[in-house]
This record gives C-alpha cells, structure tokens and sequence, in this order.
C-alpha cells in the first residue's frame, strides 16, 4: 500500500495549482476558525498520490522511453498517431466520494481495485471496452476518508473526425 502524506506546504501547492484563493487551503488560522484541525486539503487533493506511486504509469522511468513526452506525434515509441493504433485508451470519468475531511499533518493510506467492466457499441469507435478503477484513501485510524472512482475506456479505433 501506498502512504501519502498531507503536509501543510503540498496542501498549499496543490490550492495554487488549482487555482484556488479559500483561505482554508492556505491560513492554518483560517482553518482552524472554520472547525478544522490543520489546512483542509482541497476536494480533489487526494489525486497527489500518484506522485507517491513508484508503479503509476505515467511516471518516466529511468532509462525507459516516455510515452507522456510527446517528442513523437502522439507519444507512442513508435510515432504511430493515434489513428494508426489498434486500441486507444482514454480517460472517460472521475468523481470522488467524501466520507470525512482531510487536513494537513495526517497521513492517508491508499488502497486500489478494480471495479466494474462493461462494454458499448460505438457507430465511430467500434466496440468501446470500460472498466473502473476504485481508489480508497484511509486515514491513520483506518477510516475511509475518501473514494475516487476512475473510469477508463478502450476504443477499437480512433473516433471519426477526432484527433490523430
């Protein structure tokens, strides 16, 4: 399992990358005069994780091509566009479930499986394949603080119209 630590400077790093001026994220006063412990991490804060993740799959690896550089038209190792590929796999959906605050100086443990499968009949993609991923983020005491739930789907052929 994966541990994340919510300090009080990523909290405050993660609100500015967001965009986010609430004071709760910055001010541990302000926090504090809201009813909370620490800085309140921002809703979707919990996606730092992969950043703790040594396996997520977007990380580069050393002495591994990249595919996230873009250096090839679509990032593939072999400068295939994506409507040359076979199967493409697409992020489809994200929503998260509360089920308790999280603040700075805590700790969250994470925990995956996978979730439902399904498929659909695309008229431009062909047979569409989707599966979900379900992230469960513990704090110390064990509790369930929050459910992210990720929706991927893989396509036999690139949409009609849609980019190469």
């Amino acid at each position: 399992m994966i541990e994340v630590p919510v300090e009080r400077g990523l909290v405050r790093i993660f609100a500015n990358a967001i965009g986010d001026p609430n004071p709760v994220y910055r001010s541990v006063d302000a926090a504090r005069a809201a009813g909370f412990s620490d800085l309140l991490a921002p809703p979707t804060f919990v996606r730092v994780s992969a950043h703790f993740d040594p396996d997520y799959p977007l990380r580069p690896k050393i002495g591994e091509p990249w595919l996230g550089s873009g250096r090839l038209p679509s990032g593939t190792k072999d400068g295939k566009t994506a409507k040359d590929q076979e199967d493409i796999t697409l992020h489809a959906e994200q929503h998260f479930e509360y089920h308790r605050v999280v603040c700075a100086n805590s700790v969250l443990t994470v925990r995956t499986r996978s979730g439902r499968t399904w498929s659909k009949r695309s008229h431009n993609s062909g047979e569409l394949q989707f599966s979900e991923t379900i992230t469960e983020f513990l704090d110390e005491a064990g509790e369930l603080a929050v459910t992210a739930h990720s929706v991927s789907v893989v396509t036999q052929k690139s949409v009609k119209g849609g980019p190469s």
